[in-house]
């Protein structure tokens, strides 16, 4: 694996590169799931983490924000049962058309079935994979364009603040500096009512992850500066988990993903 001292040098990856190369079916190739032992821990720890927060963990609502959506509904499949809608966002328009086709159950769209079992084994009824995915697709209400670096980030549609705000993998990859990751942090927060709950999924100690043969910067965190950043957000954390990276692999530099969940202070 790239040491720090060799990856640091990973030139900032801005959205109109995102928008450009970033190539859905080839991250997408990260989660086929039974495939790859290493893939298959790492997705497992975020599942396993989810169905906790948003079964015995109690966080429920009317309304969910995911920031980042990505082309990927893994991170949706135990929030479905909590809220009532679902909105989903990603910057880049390929990420949102991969999305959608799957949402509209188009052919070609990723075949997400082994996640979405896997996920209701873990909810305690494997056979319900079916009507766990009609669920999804009927919550998902709308795919925005976002961009965290702006104050209103799903601009130009005004929303009103959800209970729920869940983002995956994803201010660490559109953040150039710490001041642009504080500065996202509490972008996003506009979208959250006070009391409300965010939900993160953080890779630490990364620099850069590759998607096909294209290298992306990622911004470089430890667990102290995320902590420190939500606090200056107006955040209380109510757990957090850390589970270290044990690969080899070079696709990716990260030394640990991050689970937590926080709630917003009243104003």
């Amino acid at each position: 694996m790239c040491g720090f001292g060799v990856s640091i040098m990973t030139e900032f990856t801005g959205g109109d590169v995102y928008q450009a190369e970033f190539d859905p079916k080839a991250f997408l190739e990260y989660f086929k799931f039974g495939e790859d032992t290493w893939r298959d821990d790492f997705l497992i720890f975020i599942l396993k983490q989810y169905c906790k927060t948003f079964t015995s963990g109690g966080v429920k609502g009317d309304t969910l924000i995911d920031i980042g959506s990505g082309p990927t509904i893994y991170q949706l499949l135990s929030a479905c049962e909590n809220f009532k809608e679902i909105i989903a966002s990603d910057y880049t328009d390929r990420n949102r058309q991969e999305l959608e086709k799957w949402l509209k159950n188009e052919p070609g769209a990723f075949d997400w079935t082994p996640v979405v079992k896997y996920v209701c084994e873990l909810e305690g009824d494997r056979e319900k994979w079916a009507e766990k995915e009609e669920k999804l697709r009927k919550k998902v209400k709308q795919v925005l364009k976002c961009d965290v670096s702006k104050s209103n980030i799903l601009a130009p549609a005004s929303l009103p603040q959800a209970d729920c705000l869940l983002s995956a993998l994803c201010l660490e990859a559109a953040c150039k500096d710490l001041n642009s990751y504080r500065a996202a942090l509490k972008n996003i927060s506009s979208l959250l009512k006070p009391g409300g709950h965010l939900v993160m999924v953080i890779v630490l100690k990364e620099t850069y992850y590759m998607v096909g043969q294209r290298r992306f910067s990622c911004l470089y965190l430890e667990r102290e500066s995320v902590e420190e950043a939500l606090r200056e957000a107006g955040y209380d954390v109510q757990c957090m988990e850390v589970t270290p990276n044990r690969s080899q692999r070079t696709f990716s530099d990260f030394e640990a993903v991050l689970s937590l969940v926080a709630c917003k202070r009243p104003a």
